[in-house]
């Protein structure tokens, strides 16, 4: 039997599996493959941590992004949302979407709603006062003698006040009309009308009651006790003086309680004064001799501040736009500045 199994042809013999041999050939390719792509694969890797790269999105086939090309990247340029932390952007679909200006549409609008609620309660406020001024006496008024008597009462309820406590009552007209003019100068700006900025306005309401109203009313009489004179003559004197001496006092005082209310710093406030100190002076020659002609030779020195302040409206608008300028644009070019020291140091 051995030897009949021995001596059996090689025809005869079973041949191969046939999968056996074409298997065998790809193994050793692929492995040989692979082992090229790992070896590949360190010393990138290698590269990679001594050229401090980030791996893009293909890092299968190798490609490699340097660090920081994604913050110079557009917006978009990689598709999906971006956001930005600790100075890297990353890119990708977030869930619900990512709109990092999405809450800026809020907050307008919800600034916008206040500001409107602040000019319409302000004016409901006025009118009301002044078309109530005599409700105690209207039983069995009309409209009409309601509205005839208005404005004789109104101006002898201001009166009556200005016996009573005449600094306060010049303070509180000083306020709105300061708050008043320092909003038309940003509607003048070009701002919406219920967009405007109410820390702004507010600054400026603040400085006329707590400062202007005060001050004006000592310096009228004060005014009046240095020109005692009632010739014609005093009044072009007392004009001279006013737009001298009490307009550079009284703009420069305005000029800095608004630049402490803003927190700046002292040496930044005087520099800013001392560009737009002669401007500002030279502008009010346009407008308030004409009206000081009237302000001194005719208003009674009780009215004056009244008179004046409904000139401040317009005057109050220059002042306003001067002083908010100069500050706008010094932290215009602070930004600015600051972007291209950014930009260099790239």
């Amino acid at each position: 039997m051995a030897a009949a199994v021995a001596t059996v042809p090689a025809s005869r013999r079973l041949p191969a599996h046939p999968l056996s041999a074409s298997t065998a050939a790809p193994s050793l390719i692929r492995l040989a493959g692979s082992s090229r792509r790992l070896r590949r694969a360190l010393r990138v890797s290698a590269a990679a941590e001594e050229a401090d790269v980030l791996p893009g999105p293909g890092v299968g086939e190798l490609e490699m992004l340097p660090a920081g090309l994604l913050e110079d990247l557009p917006e978009g340029a990689l598709g999906g949302s971006q956001l930005d932390i600790g100075g890297l952007a990353f890119q990708g679909d977030i869930g619900g979407g990512f709109a990092p200006g999405g809450s800026t549409g809020g907050n307008k609008m919800l600034d916008r709603g206040i500001n409107t609620a602040i000019v319409l309660g302000a004016s409901t406020y006025a009118l009301t006062k002044l078309l109530t001024v005599d409700q105690d006496y209207w039983h069995g008024w009309t409209i009409f003698e309601i509205l005839r008597y208005m404005p004789e009462h109104n101006w002898s309820a201001y009166e009556e006040a200005l016996k009573t406590n005449p600094v306060l009552a010049k303070m509180m007209i000083s306020g709105v009309v300061y708050s008043l003019g320092d909003w038309i100068a940003q509607c003048y700006e070009g701002k919406p009308i219920f967009e405007f900025d109410r820390t702004r306005m507010f600054r400026s309401g603040l400085v006329g009651f707590t400062l202007h109203g005060s001050l004006s009313h000592y310096y009228y009489h004060f005014c009046e006790s240095l020109f005692p004179f009632k010739d014609w003559w005093a009044v072009p004197v007392k004009v001279a003086f006013d737009q001298t001496a009490w307009s550079a006092l009284w703009n420069s005082i305005y000029f800095v309680a608004l630049g402490f209310l803003r927190w700046e710093s002292p040496s930044t406030i005087f520099s800013e004064l001392k560009a737009t100190f002669f401007p500002m002076l030279t502008a009010g020659w346009k407008l308030w001799p004409f009206a000081h002609l009237i302000t001194y030779g005719v208003v009674p020195v009780e009215q004056r501040l009244l008179w004046v302040d409904c000139v401040e409206l317009i005057w109050v608008t220059i002042l306003s736009t001067y002083s908010n300028e100069k500050s706008e644009a010094r932290i215009s070019d602070g930004a600015s500045i600051s972007t291209d020291s950014k930009d260099n140091s790239r």
